[in-house]
């Protein structure tokens, strides 16, 4: 199920006036181009940024995600048309063949358990043709993110053309070994309406990220760090053998 800041409808249009800085994901833009993408799956493309901005460099993409309301407003963007969205898990999506798939933002950090891990991972090895490549990211747990996840370094207030002023904070709720837990709260100063949303992120070390993607049967090509979080996060890249 997904998380209401992205399944909610009055969230998810504000979702990207929110964090309108996507240049973390000219790194995903560029491994695409270097090695020769044609056709992409998204898994988790959320509003779509991702899958618009490589359809309008004449990639083919499908993008899914289980947010009808995500979906939305990915379908108003420009490029959008050239888009297949598919709402819904990567699970359940019907035989494909790509040259990659990808994961940006937190999403391979919303799959909890091992075997839903592993589920996915398995998922996009199948869609992907021999020599195809995985890139996702994740957060090294040894940055300790979630300790400025509080109401006083996440404090703001943005003015959203069309809606008004939002207050937002994050508080976190809960640290159980490598499970984290946070609560985002959204005022709408308009009308005075208040949202949270409620996320659980796993967090994995990189040896253990290794290990499940050669469980999986992939090779790893590299494992970088963003190049606008340094430190913070890790980028995966593997491969389906030839």
């Amino acid at each position: 199920m997904a998380d209401p800041i992205f399944a909610e409808r009055r969230l998810a249009q504000i979702y990207d006036p929110l964090d309108p800085d996507r240049s973390d994901l000219d790194a995903y833009a560029s491994i695409a181009d270097k090695c020769g993408a044609h056709r992409v799956l998204d898994i988790g493309c959320g509003t779509g940024t991702f899958a618009c901005l490589l359809a309008n460099q004449g990639l083919d993409v499908i993008a899914v995600d289980p947010a009808a309301a995500s979906l939305e407003v990915a379908r108003a963007k420009p490029g959008a048309d050239r888009v297949r969205w598919v709402v819904g898990y990567a699970t359940d999506l019907p035989p494909l063949h790509v040259d990659l798939v990808t994961m940006t933002a937190n999403v391979a950090q919303v799959f909890l358990t091992a075997e839903d891990w592993a589920s996915t991972l398995l998922t996009a090895y199948t869609a992907l043709r021999p020599g195809g490549r995985l890139v996702f990211e994740t957060r090294d747990p040894a940055a300790k993110a979630w300790l400025e996840w509080n109401h006083e370094r996440s404090h703001k207030r943005t003015i959203i053309p069309g809606v008004g002023e939002v207050e937002t904070w994050v508080d976190l709720i809960d640290v159980s070994g490598n499970l984290v837990s946070f609560r985002w709260t959204f005022v709408f100063t308009s009308d005075g309406t208040r949202l949270t949303s409620e996320s659980t992120l796993r967090f994995r070390y990189r040896d253990e990220v290794t290990a499940s993607l050669t469980a999986a049967g992939y090779l790893v090509s590299e494992v970088r760090q963003a190049p606008d979080r340094p430190g913070r996060e890790m980028v995966f890249i593997a491969q389906r053998p030839e």
